[in-house]
This record gives C-alpha cells, sequence and structure tokens, in this order.
C-alpha cells in the first residue's frame, strides 16, 4: 500500500516498491544492490508521463516468459505505474496477431516477443521499428543507458542487412546433441560398440558415427536394466511443428547451404539463395539448394533414422508430444533436441537423474553431415525477441519498450535465466552462480561458455517472408514421411513452391529494393559446377564415423577460452 499513500507521482513510492523486489525477488544479479536501484530509478523517471496507462505485451508460452507474465509484469506495474499485462498465447497465434497488424496497421499489441526467425520479414516491410534509430531518436528518453547492448549474444542475430538492430532478445535457446553420458561411459558398452565399428563410443562428431550408434543401442544392446531401449527420438506427425524440425537448420546440420555466421551466404540454411539482399530463388535451377543433394540426403536420412531406430509411436507424435520422451530413460541420444528442455530434464526423481539429483545425461554439439565443411552454421537455436511495430502509437510504444528493456535488464536477468534457462547476457552466464549451478544441468552452461556457441544461429535474413514461407515446409515434409513422394519429389515440391512465393513478392513490389528478384531457370550442372551451393551429389554419403570423449570436448572449450 505505500505507493498509494506516498500519492500519485511520487518517486519515494515507486524507490520503495524497487528496493523491495531488489531485496526479496531480483537475486542473484550480476549487479550489486546499489547498482540495481539506480537502475530501478531510472525506470521509475523514465516511466513518469506513462503512468496509470494500460499496456499489453504477447510472447508464446514457455517458463521464461510464463516468469515475465507472472512475476516480472508485476514487478514492473509495481515500480512505474504502468498497468502491464504480458499474455502467453501459442507461438503460431503470436505470428498470427503479428501478421494481423501488419496488414490492418491496426494496434493489436504494445510490443511483440516474437522469434528473431522473422528479421527477413522485419527487414523488408519495414513496418519494425529499427530500434537503432529508436534508440538513437524517437525513443532516446525511454532507452535505458545501462542496457548495454554489446552484453547480448543474440545481437547479430537480431541485426538486419542495413546493419541496424531490428529486435532485442529476451531468452534464446539451442538445438543441440542429448545423450545418455551414464551409458556411453560403460566398459561394457564401449567395448561392444568398438569391436563392432572400430572406433569409440563417444559423442559423435558426424552423422555417420550418430547413425552407427542409434543401430548400436536398438538393434544390438536392445534392452538395458531390463527396459527395452532406442538410439534415437524424433517426431514425425503432419503438424505445423514438423516445419520447425526442418527450418530449424536441418539442412545446414547436412551441410546444404554456404560457409558464413550467423548465416549461410550466398545460400543460406532453407536453400534460398541472395544476390546482395535480394533473394533470387531456392531451386537449384535458380542457384538455391532447397532440393539438391545435401538437402535431399538431409530429408532421407531423417526418415530413416525414425523408421528404423525411434520408438514406433514416434512417427504419430508432435513436437510438444515427443519433448519429454527421453526423460522417461529408454532413449540413448537424440540429435535434435532443444535446451529448453533442460529444467524438465533435470527434475529430480526422473529415470534420468541420478540419486544425488545430478544428470545422468550430458548435451553436446550436433553431428554434421557429409556436406557440411569448417565455417557453417551448425545448428539452430531459438531467439525470442522484443519487436516494436510502426502501427503502435508513440506513447504507448514507449511505455512498452520501458518494460522489454525491464525484463532484459541487469537488474533482472539473471535470476531469470536461472528460472527459464534461456541465457541471452554474456555477463549472466559468466556469473558464479551459474559457476556452481553447471553441475546440475548437464552441459548447458559449458556450451553456452564455449567459442561453439557461435555456430547455432536463427533463421536468417535470406528468408524475405518467414511466415508465407514456413508453412510450406511441414505439408512437404509430411508427404515424405508417409512415402506419398519421394524426399526428392517433396524437395523439388517445397523449393518450387519457396520460389513461387518469391514471385508473388517480387511482382508485388512490396518489398523495396532488398525484395525477391529470381534468377533465370539454368540447368542445375551450371550451378553443381560453382564454387559453394547448392552442392553436387557426394559418391560416399557415409564417411567414417567419428566420435570424440565428452570430457575432452569440454576441455578443449576451457582451453581456447583461455587462448
Amino acid at each position: 500500500m505505500v505507493a498509494l499513500l506516498a500519492g500519485p507521482g511520487s518517486l519515494q513510492a515507486g524507490t520503495e516498491e524497487a528496493q523491495k523486489w531488489v531485496d526479496t525477488e531480483f537475486q542473484p544479479s550480476t549487479l550489486s544492490k546499489a547498482e540495481q536501484m539506480k537502475e530501478m530509478e531510472w525506470f521509475i523517471k523514465a516511466a513518469e508521463p506513462f503512468k496509470g496507462m494500460n499496456i499489453n505485451v504477447v510472447s508464446e508460452t514457455i517458463t521464461t516468459h510464463e516468469y515475465e507474465s507472472k512475476t516480472l509484469a508485476k514487478a514492473f506495474t509495481e515500480i512505474t505505474g504502468i498497468n502491464l499485462t504480458h499474455d502467453l498465447i501459442g507461438e503460431g497465434d503470436v505470428i498470427e496477431k503479428l501478421q494481423t497488424q501488419m496488414q490492418s496497421n491496426k494496434n493489436i499489441y504494445d510490443a511483440y516477443i516474437n522469434d528473431s526467425d522473422l528479421i527477413g520479414t522485419h527487414f523488408r516491410y519495414q513496418q519494425a521499428v529499427p530500434l537503432t534509430d529508436w534508440m538513437e531518436g524517437e525513443g532516446k528518453d525511454v532507452t535505458n543507458p545501462m542496457l548495454d547492448i554489446d552484453d547480448f549474444m543474440g545481437i547479430s542475430f537480431t541485426t538486419g542487412p542495413d546493419g541496424k538492430l531490428y529486435q532485442l532478445p529476451d531468452q534464446q535457446f539451442a538445438n543441440l546433441y542429448w545423450f545418455r553420458y551414464d551409458w556411453f561411459k560403460r566398459p561394457d558398452l564401449q567395448k561392444q560398440f568398438k569391436d563392432a565399428y572400430g572406433y569409440e563410443l563417444g559423442v559423435p562428431v558426424n552423422w555417420s558415427a550418430y547413425e552407427d550408434i542409434a543401430e548400436f543401442f536398438t538393434e544390438t544392446v536392445k534392452e538395458i536394466d531390463g527396459k527395452k531401449v532406442y538410439g534415437h527420438m524424433d517426431y514425425g506427425k503432419k503438424d505445423p511443428s514438423l516445419g520447425w524440425r526442418f527450418t530449424d537448420a536441418w539442412l545446414s546440420m547436412a551441410g546444404a547451404g554456404d560457409e558464413g555466421i550467423p548465416n549461410g551466404l550466398p545460400v543460406d540454411e532453407w536453400g534460398i539463395r541472395v544476390d546482395g539482399c535480394r533473394p533470387v530463388g531456392s531451386t537449384v535451377a535458380r542457384g538455391g539448394a532447397t532440393n539438391g543433394p545435401a538437402a535431399v540426403y538431409s530429408l532421407t536420412k531423417y526418415i530413416d533414422w525414425l523408421k528404423k531406430y525411434a520408438p514406433p509411436e514416434a512417427a504419430g507424435m508432435t513436437f510438444s508430444e515427443a519433448g519429454p520422451i527421453p526423460a522417461q530413460g529408454e532413449i540413448a541420444q537424440q540429435i535434435f533436441w532443444y535446451t529448453a528442455f533442460t529444467a524438465d530434464m533435470a527434475q529430480p526423481g526422473t529415470p534420468v537423474v541420478d540419486e544425488n539429483n545430478n544428470p545422468k545425461w550430458r548435451m553436446a554439439p550436433s553431428p554434421h553431415g557429409p556436406y557440411w565443411s569448417e565455417g557453417m552454421k551448425l545448428g539452430y537455436q531459438d531467439a525470442g525477441s522484443w519487436t516494436l511495430m510502426k502501427s503502435t502509437p508513440v506513447d504507448r510504444r514507449k511505455a512498452a519498450w520501458l518494460y522489454a528493456q525491464f525484463v532484459v535488464s541487469k537488474s533482472v536477468s539473471l535470476k531469470k535465466t536461472h528460472v527459464g534457462l534461456t541465457p541471452i547476457r554474456d555477463s549472466d552466464i559468466w556469473h558464479e552462480s551459474f559457476t556452481e549451478r553447471a553441475p546440475k544441468l548437464g552441459g548447458l552452461v559449458e556450451f553456452y561458455r564455449s567459442p561453439a556457441r557461435v555456430q547455432w544461429t536463427p533463421t536468417g535474413t535470406n528468408v524475405p517472408d518467414y511466415p508465407k514461407l514456413a508453412q510450406l515446409w511441414w505439408q512437404n515434409v509430411a508427404d515424405a514421411v508417409t512415402g506419398s513422394k519421394t524426399p526428392q519429389e517433396a524437395m523439388d515440391s517445397l523449393a518450387m513452391q519457396q520460389d513461387k512465393v518469391m514471385q508473388r513478392l517480387e511482382r508485388a513490389g512490396i518489398q523495396g529494393e532488398c525484395g525477391p528478384k529470381l534468377n533465370e531457370a539454368k540447368d542445375p550442372s551450371y550451378w553443381f559446377n560453382m564454387p559453394g551451393a547448392p552442392k553436387p551429389k557426394l559418391a560416399n554419403e557415409k564417411p567414417q564415423g567419428m566420435t570424440i570423449d565428452y570430457d575432452e570436448l569440454v576441455k578443449s572449450w576451457e582451453a581456447a577460452k583461455k587462448e
């Protein structure tokens, strides 16, 4: 009640509220309590013109955003006097609301947390506010001087080809390899594997080794402690989540695109080629790689492994249904595992933690396919990021921007990272509290502190309209999973449909000088004879399997950081 008694417009009221939150909730922090209070007092002062406003923001439903919605929004309201409602809805629904606002120019939400996968869309349609311009211009008076943009790990993901920042990362999680460390360390299984395959059982460096390990556990080991075990886990139901399974960098893991971090240039992980900033095609005939040999190989392997080495019910599961399965204790490894599941996988009492509640599993870098080369991205990283729309009235946009900065501020971000395990700041992941917690998190901290981290990136700027193009993927992949099309036919169909969407965008001329302008179709041999992607078919798509010992891998990361 202190805020009410002190009267409207009183800095004292907000300060007392802030002190309460700093003392009780916003710990640990990379800032001292005095520094936290300095940051809070800036928020109180900057929010004064917007006190009493009702501001609405939206995000998908994950643990990090639940914490923001239930706890941080309440704190923000108490400290600033801005009435903040943070809605949680499905990821697809977030995109739908955003699209509706873009098409109608009517303000639906005052700010959105949407995937940085939309960076190419936001950059080209120019309906999102370029934050670089905003922070230096119209939004300067509401931009936190302690924000420290350089501390964010995902800034390259949310920067357009023009060098401007379009979105501000709020949470991020990678798609990594997951495995049963305890099983891989068993001398009997190590000997059995080496006798059969001629090399050590360990973290697979390439897809050949992943396949050998999948076969070994499913067909040779078969049972551990009286329970049937499988060497692979995945999902295959015809559902929008099947699209993420592929757009989340599956083609680049196989090696379909070009070298380049955060994304391949000129050909990215969707197989879309750009000339400068203009998308020019995704079919091989136009210089793209969506239906090239590496992409077809990646789809073929996905289907083979799902059918041969995963539990039979996996093919009928969606992303969310398949997510909890490894925690049940019957899966030896998973090539495509999101670190967003870390907290669930570390729950005390589950079959995958020991009697001291330490994980029996670890996460490690994903293996790569035979078309991959050094300098390419190796996996996907989701980066849910704050986006402001030009169609939002400026005063509402300013108030929402204050909340966006509040939930990523150094005062609260370390605690938020401990809750949701979706780190966004370098300073947070290197904090001593994560050094202490690391053994319980199965490699999450080690990965985010490692030099390898930069190879895990979201969808990049080559994709000109993420919502329109993303929906094509799951329908075409499903045709291959069910067998109604061969992998080549499915990828041919996908690539041609992507080119059609880009042709429509080109004809409409609504994306300016960086909108699509498709290449003339040529004989594929023209492009296969050029360096880089699309790459011609390899004579041998299953080279010798290669593995690395997990503990040696972690040591190499530590050594690299010291250099």
